[in-house]
């Protein structure tokens, strides 16, 4: 069981750090790391809503998974 979950956890990480660096608007490494200060908000429609949303989903899967492994871990030992 433990595997299975540390598999899930690395495939749900790897697609959190993908989903998050395909979000990046800015230009180059200077949108990933947050220096792009000439964004305007504006309201996310399309492709940019549904990243935004998978992001939100990934994110709650990902502590969920992270949570289940200490439960398992500490059970197990």
């Amino acid at each position: 069981m433990e595997t299975y979950l540390d598999i899930a956890l690395i495939i749900t990480s790897i697609a959190l750090i993908a989903i998050v660096v395909l979000q990046s608007k800015g230009a180059g490494l200077g949108g990933l790391t947050g220096s792009d200060m000439g964004a305007v908000f504006s309201a996310r429609r399309g492709l940019e809503k549904t990243f935004f949303q998978l992001t939100i989903v990934l994110s709650v899967l990902f502590f969920a998974l992270t949570l289940a492994v200490v439960i398992v871990t500490k059970s197990a030992g």
